[in-house]
């Protein structure tokens, strides 16, 4: 490309020339190209800013020095960052975290701490491509030294965090554009659902009777509301006079390393209110009354944290401990792949089947659609559909015969 002059006989803003390098490297002869332009005059020394480019062929540099040169002509150029990606991650973490929930902080930290970093840190920011970063995700999906790979939700997962890294640094002028944009992530499939059915459920509800966690699971079950929502649950969120409970509120593990658990916001963001059946009611009456015994019994050392669901002496409870204890009722009525969650699931089936609208459910689970509630339940609106034309096809046959 020649080489055009301006004033006093410097190159003009966007110029460059291309030129052939070859250098040795224990003893092997290594040839690449180098595009060298003028980025514009510092105000400071008066003196012509240069930046370079290399490839591996002359072709692939030329294109680079030309996307380069027409953005310096637009007025779209941003200066290619000597920050590496590791220096970016401190800042990151340190700037951009301020309204994150201690939970998902503390998910950045450890993908961050096992994968990113030790994979791409050291990089230049700049020097990030999309087929780097695609061949680090495929990476983290084969098996090392008998380990198997990261599942493809657990790729998805530090794709997003990757991206949103690199996203903010083109907000922010490091980067020109997003080099995560184009990746293609491993397809994954759904997680299967267990929900119980009728008979389960029934089976469950005899299981559990008298159980300490009875009624922690009986509401989870007839309301679908998350286990940080109903270990969170507070008795000025539980209106007996209307009947509704408020969900604002969450229980979780604070990402500091203290082992503490404080209340944070829903997972959304939003709270929500909900209309349980009056059953759901009677057990929190229930419940409201198991611990006043409790705080009568205990006396002074009685912790007043306001929450519904507590030990006998006030305290939160464990999510791990309620957890493991339902696989083991589960277990005994013969459904061992069944996890707590799943009593979300199982609320939202019977919801749908015995007749609520998907927008009253979307709105009762907290989803942020009625379109992602679609997407989890599709299958039971479908047969219920199939059901219905069986229902016709009947009633067809009846009046045909008639």
């Amino acid at each position: 490309m020649p080489r055009t002059k301006g004033k006093k006989g410097r190159n003009a803003n966007g110029s460059g020339t291309i030129r052939e390098k070859t250098i040795i490297r224990n003893g092997r002869k290594y040839t690449y190209y180098e595009a060298r332009y003028t980025e514009g005059i510092d105000p400071l020394t008066g003196k012509q800013k240069q930046r370079s480019i290399t490839g591996k062929t002359k072709t692939e540099v030329a294109q680079k020095l030309r996307e380069a040169t027409a953005q310096i002509d637009a007025g779209t150029y941003t200066a290619p960052s000597k920050m590496t990606l590791g220096q970016w991650l401190d800042i990151w973490l340190e700037t951009y975290l301020i309204d994150v929930k201690p939970r998902t902080v503390e998910s950045y930290l450890c993908q961050i701490k096992n994968h990113i970093r030790p994979d791409l840190g050291t990089h230049l920011m700049e020097k990030l491509d999309p087929h780097m970063i695609q061949r680090f995700y495929n990476n983290l999906s084969k098996e090392h030294d008998g380990k198997p790979g990261l599942s493809p939700r657990s790729i998805k997962v530090i794709h997003g965090i990757l991206h949103k890294v690199l996203e903010q640094a083109v907000t922010l002028g490091y980067l020109r554009t997003n080099p995560a944009d184009k990746c293609v992530l491993p397809r994954g499939e759904r997680r299967e659902l267990n929900p119980l059915d009728e008979d389960a459920i029934t089976l469950f509800m005899k299981a559990v009777k008298g159980h300490p966690f009875e009624r922690i699971y009986l509401v989870t079950l007839f309301t679908g509301i998350r286990q940080g929502e109903v270990l969170g649950l507070t008795w000025d969120c539980v209106d007996f006079n209307r009947g509704k409970i408020f969900i604002k509120q969450q229980l979780q593990r604070a990402a500091d390393g203290s082992g503490e658990y404080r209340l944070t916001s829903p997972k959304n963001g939003k709270g929500r209110t909900i209309t349980p059946a009056s059953f759901v009611m009677e057990l929190l009456r229930t419940q409201q009354r198991k611990q006043a015994e409790w705080k009568l019994a205990i006396g002074p050392g009685w912790e007043d944290s306001g929450l519904v669901f507590t030990n006998e002496a006030g305290r939160h409870l464990v999510p791990h401990t309620v957890r493991r204890s339902f696989k083991r009722v589960a277990a005994s009525i013969g459904c061992a792949d069944t996890r707590f969650h799943d009593l979300r699931h199982s609320y939202a089936v019977a919801a749908i089947k015995s007749g609520d609208d998907i927008k009253t459910v979307q709105g009762n689970l907290g989803h942020a659609t009625a379109a992602f509630t679609l997407d989890v339940y599709g299958h039971v609106t479908e047969q219920m559909k199939r059901e219905s034309a069986d229902r016709m096809d009947c009633f067809i046959k009846n009046v045909a015969a008639g």
